[in-house]
Formats: C-alpha cells, structure tokens, sequence
C-alpha cells in the first residue's frame, strides 16, 4: 500500500483576520478584568459598568452600523456615559477610574479624524471638571490638588492628540498603500491586455501566411475546375436539363470558393495604412448604407449616437470604413429580426471610441479571447475572418480593441482610434 501525501493548506486571510480579532477581544476582556479586580473596592456596580466598557469596545468592531461613522458617535457617547457614571460612582473628581474617560478619547481620535477627536477631548475635559460643581461649599482645593486637576485634564488632551496624530499617520499610510495596489493592478490589466494583443499579432501573421499560400495553391485548380464547367455547358445539349443544372451547381460553388479564397488573400495580404485627416461620422455613414443595402439584407435598425466633440483627425478612411462594416454585419447577425443595433462615438483622453453595441445572445466567456482570431466562429455559415480583419485594420493604426458582452444580453466592441498617428 502506497504512502499518500496530502499537502497542507494555507489559512486563508478571513480565517485569519476572525483569529487575530478573537485574541484582541481575549486581551481587552483580559485587561478589564484586571482594572475590576485591581481597582477600590466599590462594589458590583463599578464592575458591572467596566464590563459594559468592554462590551462596547468589542462589539465596536463586530456590528456593521458601529463600524459607520453615525454608529461611531453613538458608541463614544455611550462610552462617555458609561465612563462618567463609573467615575461619579467611584469618587468624583476624585476618583482613581478617571482614565476611563481615555477610551471615548482614543476611540474617536481612531475613527473619527480630527474633529472627533477635538469633540471627544473637550467633552472628556468638560464631563471631568463637572464633578467640581458637586464638592460642597467647605470643599476648598488645594494648590497641590489643583496641579493634580490640570495634570489629569493634560493628559486627556495629550493622549487625544498624539493617538489622532499616529492614526492619521497610519491613514495616509493605508491611502498610499490602497494607491500603489490600485496602479499594480491597472498595471498588470495593462500588461495581460498587451500580452494578448501580442498573442494575437502572432497568430495573425502565421495564419496570414498560411491562407495566403493556401488561396494561391486553390486558385489554379479552381481556374481548370471553372474552364472544365464552361466548356461542358458548350457540348452539353440543352435538352439533358439535369446535366445543366449539375454544371450550373459546379460554376455556383466554385465562384463561392473563389469569393472565399479572395477573402483568404484580403486578410493575408499586408495592408498598406494612407491616412488622411476624414470625419468619422461620414465614414461610419458610408459603412452603415452599405450594410442596408447589402446582400443578405438584414432586419435591424441601426441607431446613431455621435459625439460633436470628435473632430475630424487623420486615418485610413477606407479601411476604416470596411472595418466599421465588419462590425456592424457581426452585430447585425448577432441581432434578433426586428431588433436594433447602436454605433456612438466619443472622445476618450487622446484617442476616439467608437462603440458598436447589439442586443443578440452575447459571447459565453471562453470564447472573448477567441473570437478575433481568424477562421474562428459560432456560426454554421460563418468563415470567421471579420472580426479578425477589423482587428488588424485597427492594430495598424495603432489602436485597440475591447469587448464588452454577457450571455442572452448582447455585446459591446470598442475601438479605440488614437488622435495622433502613433510610431
């Protein structure tokens, strides 16, 4: 029997987090414990009121409306409450338990910022020499005691001020932190966004290569094929309709390989970019008029939305336009009979977006990173090479590309043209 070894798995960091908030609330139970059984003896009631302090402070941070700032300001006024009746209960302004006024302090200097802080301060200053109106007339304070007095409304403010200054300190920590992890992962999006396109470029050419070899290879036999059918349509008598027909068959499928083929050399062939400062919104025109008067015609409706904001700018017109054209026929057949299909465009920093957004059944998520390589499609009828096209038609003018979709709700391609021809 063989020896299995099972690998040990790593806490996760909510498991984590819930055992690093059990051992503080064990210390704070602990160290309240402490102040109960170390303090004057003054009976339950001072107990009672410390473990209600301690309560307080741990549900702080385990109920969802303390953690808000409304529920912040409730629970230091509950502490202060709490504090001023341990501290009346146990001597007044005498009392040993006067640093409970402390936690109100630290509590709000923590959560709450500066204002809180100062608030909380001068609220545990005032609460602490009320108990002065509650000495008797013979009462007089001595210079000593009045040292004592100051010392200890001092501290509070001292402690009030250094925590709110090692807590903000630690805040601006935290935002310059949450800042950094926000550019890295910007900066890895654009890093798997550029490893992609670098994928797809590389897929491009090889494929290119290889259609275009392909179409030259197919074009010599389809010629003979073709001069073969002609001929038979010659010697072939008119009245052998099933000959006829049979030869007509043969001219139809090779014209649609031929068309195919023509395809395979468009997208294999090097496109040469000649741009030229055009308005986008005439060229987005051109490609929609061709999409309606095209073959098959398609029962959509195509709704306009540019942005008067884009200025003409240099690109290639033409190449655009069919790229534009590719897009609007990938929406079109994506879109239910009777339903619409939108094109906008917008200013985006130093590029144009042009969105073209359809209502059909979307792309499931395994497919996103496939659909612009050629030859893939969903499609029974489909060759796959539009999307492919548009593709590289905008990586040559050095922009990019996006989508956006969800299964049974439709998708949203994005292209991003740069204002600026880029080197």
């Amino acid at each position: 029997m063989g020896l299995i070894l099972h690998s040990g798995t790593i806490p996760d960091k909510m498991a984590l987090g819930r055992l690093d908030g059990m051992i503080q609330d064990l210390i704070l139970v602990v160290l309240f414990v402490a102040l109960a059984l170390g303090g004057p003896e003054h009976g339950p009631l001072a107990y009672v009121i410390l473990f209600a302090l301690a309560g307080l402070q741990i549900a702080e941070r385990r109920t969802g409306f303390l953690l808000t700032t409304r529920g912040s300001v409730l629970a230091n006024f509950l502490k202060l409450a709490l504090g001023y009746v341990l501290i009346g209960f146990t001597g007044g302004v005498t009392s040993s338990y006067f640093l409970a006024l402390l936690i109100p302090v630290v509590s709000a200097a923590t959560t709450l910022g500066v204002g809180g802080t100062v608030l909380f301060t001068v609220l545990s200053c005032a609460l602490y020499l009320s108990f002065l109106l509650f000495l008797g007339p013979r009462w007089e304070i001595a210079p000593g005691q009045m040292a004592e007095l100051t010392l200890r409304v001092g501290f509070l403010a001292v402690t009030g001020y250094l925590t709110q200054s090692l807590a903000e300190a630690h805040r601006t920590q935290a935002r310059k932190a949450q800042a950094v992890a926000e550019q890295l992962a910007e900066a890895m999006r654009s890093l798997q966004e550029a490893e992609a396109a670098v994928r797809r470029s590389e897929r491009l050419a090889a494929l290119g290569q290889l259609s275009a070899g392909l179409a030259h290879e197919l074009r010599n036999p389809l010629g003979t094929i073709r001069a073969s059918a002609e001929m038979l349509v010659q010697h072939v008598p008119k009245e052998n309709g099933v000959a006829g027909e049979l030869v007509g068959f043969i001219s139809a499928e090779v014209d649609r390989i031929n068309s195919l083929v023509t395809r395979f050399l468009e997208f294999a062939r090097p496109l040469e970019l000649r741009p030229a400062e055009a308005e986008l919104s005439e060229v987005i025109d051109r490609a929609i008029a061709q999409l309606e008067r095209g073959t098959p015609r398609y029962d959509v409706t195509v709704y306009k939305n540019y942005s008067p904001d884009v200025r003409p700018f240099p690109f290639d017109a033409e190449l655009m336009e069919r790229a534009i054209l590719n897009l609007l026929l990938n929406a079109a057949q994506a879109t239910p009979p009777g339903g619409a299909v939108t094109i906008k465009t917008r200013p985006v920093d130093a590029s144009v977006e042009i969105s073209v957004i359809d209502r059909g059944a979307g792309i499931v998520a395994e497919h996103r990173e496939s659909i612009f390589n050629p030859f893939f499609t969903t499609r029974a009828d489909g060759v796959g090479l539009g999307l492919a096209i548009v593709s590289k038609i905008v990586d040559l003018h050095g922009g990019t590309m996006a989508v956006e979709s969800e299964p049974g709700k439709g998708s949203v391609f994005h292209l991003y043209l740069p204002l600026e021809r880029r080197t």
